[in-house]
């Protein structure tokens, strides 16, 4: 009897010492969404046997029109969407409601699409915005082959305002559609601001066949994810957004969703997702394998004859063109971070500026240490010296860009240097069709812009260190402030009381130790 007792609370002790062990094991995730996303998406229509798309299409609209007959009341909601209006209604502390986006926000890269629809609107998900007449109602605008093309051959035309290329064979996409993959989301994405890796520094053209060292979801030898498997979309509205054209803590993709909020084996460091985003570790470096560029000099534009003149770095990267200005371009940069609550505010054209606290924010990302929704995020900075109206004070949307010479866009004529000043005409042009006034003089001043960071996913061997933040000199977090941390900042009042715990503790243990030596004497002379 007492045999099998000892055996029964052997095997109670063995699986309870299984079960503690491996309770606070995460489950593994990276198997699991292996397996979800190993799985080929099969097409559940051949859409070369519709009779609809056997025939010569004589316009894009047309596609649209024979798509629209089987998926009925999609224009509808697409027509809802950020990518369809370039614009979404919002709430902004201290502005109250309004419609914010593309349409009417300013950036410090290509400034603004206004006056340049031609140009700027190639990535609309429409057909010919080139400009204020555009008719949003229309259902037959809608470019469907922009998203859905599955044969990666489909092509805009630059300066039509959206529509396709006239290479662009429609009836052949038009029987070649499925849902969106990396090469439909990333024409737009990973181009945008005038090339590959501009803008972002986390999104670019390398990601279409990459490896885990540069994005562990999206690298052909790890998860091989496209954009829609966590940007999922519901009606065609889509998970996530960018701030500098966003503003509210709406429709956000967050790591949590796959990984919970408690990824790691180790409890301190699930503590610290309260208060640090799961990509301020995990993205160590951005601009993996193509540079982005992080400063634009607008003033030095239009300083020569040849508008199209050029000059490039040991890379490749155009340093100066002489239609845009001076860039700065950099490769595996280290981010900078700030507290981000999912709410960001930004500059409205009209606005007026104060000159003397530069940089002047053209979005800025909400947050702080004591707001309890704050989280550190790391975040590319992109700086620019634009120009700005130093009688009425409002930063410039100019003309950039005309299908013809000769209507003052400032990259198209800005050749004429010699006989007029460009910016000043480019200048008078950009703000007389938003409607605001110009009062024919012109400056430049220093502005920067907020962009997060969220793709290039390291390799969690990679993943920052606890020495990276907690040092003294030349940590990650060095220039965030209003909280104390360890390792990284210096208080009296915190340092000597944890010298003095250390010398109390010492004293404690040797009162204590001298007691039981003491004790111990005592209880040898009293046995003898």
């Amino acid at each position: 009897m007492i045999k099998k007792i000892a055996i029964i609370l052997v095997l109670f002790f063995a699986v309870y010492g299984i079960y503690y062990i491996t309770k606070d094991q995460p489950r593994d995730t990276l198997s699991v969404l292996k397996e979800a996303y190993a799985k080929e998406h099969q097409p559940s229509v051949d859409h070369t046997q519709f009779a609809e798309l056997q025939k010569d299409f004589r316009s894009p609209h047309e596609v649209t029109a024979a798509c629209l007959a089987c998926h009925n009341k999609r224009d509808q909601e697409v027509m809802q969407t950020s990518h369809w209006n370039w614009e979404r209604e919002s709430y902004i502390e201290g502005r109250g409601i309004i419609k914010i986006g593309k349409k009417n926000l300013i950036n410090n890269f290509c400034i603004g699409i206004a006056g340049s629809e031609g140009l700027c609107n190639t990535c609309h998900a429409g057909y010919g915005w080139v400009d204020t007449t555009f008719d949003f109602s229309e259902p037959t605008n809608i470019d469907c082959l922009a998203c859905h093309d599955n044969t990666d051959t489909y092509v805009k035309q630059n300066g039509t305002g959206g529509m396709p290329a006239p290479s662009v064979d429609l009836a052949f996409e038009a029987q070649h559609v499925g849902l969106p993959q990396k090469e439909n989301c990333g024409h737009c994405h990973f181009l945008s601001g005038g090339g590959n890796n501009v803008k972002h520094g986390d999104l670019e053209m390398a990601l279409l066949n990459t490896t885990r060292e540069v994005d562990v979801h999206m690298g052909k030898d790890a998860l091989d994810m496209d954009c829609i498997d966590c940007h999922e979309a519901e009606n065609h509205r889509m998970l996530g957004k960018m701030y500098t054209v966003s503003s509210m803590d709406i429709d956000r993709m967050e790591c949590q969703k796959c990984h919970t909020s408690q990824p790691h084996t180790n409890s301190t460091i699930n503590e610290h997702s309260n208060k640090v985003a799961c990509q301020t570790c995990h993205i160590p470096i951005y601009a993996k394998v193509n540079a982005t560029k992080m400063f634009w000099d607008w003033s030095k534009a239009c300083k020569t004859m040849d508008p199209n003149y050029y000059e490039v770095d040991s890379t490749g990267n155009q340093i100066y063109l002489a239609k845009k200005g001076r860039f700065v371009w950099q490769k595996n940069v280290t981010p900078e971070y700030v507290f981000f609550n999912g709410t960001a505010d930004h500059y409205l054209l009209g606005e007026k500026i104060d000159t003397a606290k530069q940089p002047i924010n053209i979005n800025t990302l909400n947050g702080s240490y004591a707001d309890q929704n704050s989280k550190i995020i790391p975040v590319k900075i992109h700086r620019t010296i634009q120009s700005y109206d130093p009688v009425t004070k409002m930063i410039i949307t100019p003309k950039l860009w005309d299908k013809e010479q000769g209507n003052g866009a400032l990259w198209v004529d800005c050749k004429d240097i010699e006989i007029k000043d460009m910016w000043g005409i480019s200048a008078q042009k950009g703000m007389e069709y938003v409607g605001l006034p110009f009062s024919g003089q012109y400056d430049f001043v220093n502005t920067r812009m907020f962009w997060p960071i969220n793709h290039m996913v390291s390799p969690k061997e990679q993943s920052l260190k606890c020495v990276d933040c907690h040092k003294r000199n030349d940590g990650r977090l060095e220039n965030l402030d209003g909280f104390y941390m360890p390792g990284r900042d210096y208080n009296p009042t915190v340092q000597y009381a944890g010298i003095s715990f250390i010398i109390l503790s010492i004293i404690g243990v040797a009162i204590h130790g001298g007691a039981r030596v003491l004790i111990s004497i005592r209880k040898k002379k009293g046995a003898k």
